[in-house]
């Protein structure tokens, strides 16, 4: 059981299946704004055009105070994702500690320019014997 759930663990919290549930989420708040959108400026203004509907200056503070907040709901809502997913990150580099580069095993040989072993005093391809490097402290 203790590997499933790891396994589980591992598959919810990869990139992709965390992106397209962040995705999923955004469009729809996304979806919130589009139909305020809608139904607070357009139906109003396609009605007020073709006639079938007058609007009073308390119809129109409504409107934009409904589209107004269709907005703050949607930015709160990436907020706490962005706060979320950072500490989510933070937390998964926690048990993760950066490896040291490894230290290289060939180098180029300066007459032939071929790749050789690091410990080689002759080169194998030219045969051409190989300057001591000074190594630093």
């Amino acid at each position: 059981m203790k590997k499933f759930i790891q396994e589980f663990k591992a598959f919810a919290l990869r990139g992709n299946v965390m992106d397209m549930a962040i995705g999923v989420i955004i469009g729809g708040a996304f979806s919130g704004i589009v139909t305020s959108l809608t139904e607070n400026f357009i139906n109003p203004i396609i009605n007020f055009v073709t006639g079938q509907a007058t609007y009073t200056a308390a119809d129109i503070g409504q409107f934009a105070t409904n589209f107004g907040s269709a907005v703050v709901n949607f930015i709160i809502l990436a907020f706490i994702l962005f706060c979320l997913i950072k500490t989510m990150n933070k937390l998964m580099s926690i048990g993760h500690k950066e490896e040291a580069p490894a230290a290289p095993t060939t180098k180029t040989c300066p007459f032939c320019k071929s790749e050789i072993a690091i410990e080689a005093t002759r080169c194998p391809h030219c045969t051409s014997v190989l300057p001591e490097e000074e190594k630093e402290a």
